[in-house]
């Protein structure tokens, strides 16, 4: 796969399909980001970072309501041969609002609320709920 971000992406949905706790991924400051905006959002509970020699990895506390995960699918929007750029007027709504876009705007990576707050637009990476 030559896509790290959705790479990144299905993994946490693979973790969460297989009811695992914790997973390790390879970093990068982009997968750090949109880490955290998860984390804000309680898609996940922690994130840490730990170093094997010159390699960096994250490893991820996966979140759980009553065993149920909090992350139940995502659509990866850009893709590196179709980039998708949005205005902040038109950022979407995911389920209604339960849900969450990702958007890298000029200010750093950010939700599409967010985002729709500081009249941001961007590249829309992907929604998930």
């Amino acid at each position: 796969m030559n896509d790290p971000i959705s790479d990144f992406l299905i993994r946490i949905k693979n973790a969460y399909m297989a009811g695992k706790v914790q997973f390790e991924v390879p970093h990068s400051k982009m997968k750090e980001a949109i880490a955290d905006v998860l984390k804000r959002h309680g898609f996940i509970s922690k994130i840490a970072t730990k170093k094997e020699g010159v390699k960096k990895f994250m490893v991820i506390d996966l979140a759980y309501q009553n065993k149920i995960p909090k992350f139940t699918n995502v659509v990866i929007i850009s893709k590196p041969g179709k980039r998708v750029y949005v205005p902040h007027n038109k950022l979407p709504k995911v389920l209604g609002g339960l849900g969450i876009t990702i958007v890298s705007t000029p200010e750093g990576i950010m939700s599409g609320s967010f985002a729709k707050k500081k009249k941001l637009g961007g590249e829309l990476i992907c929604k998930i709920w």
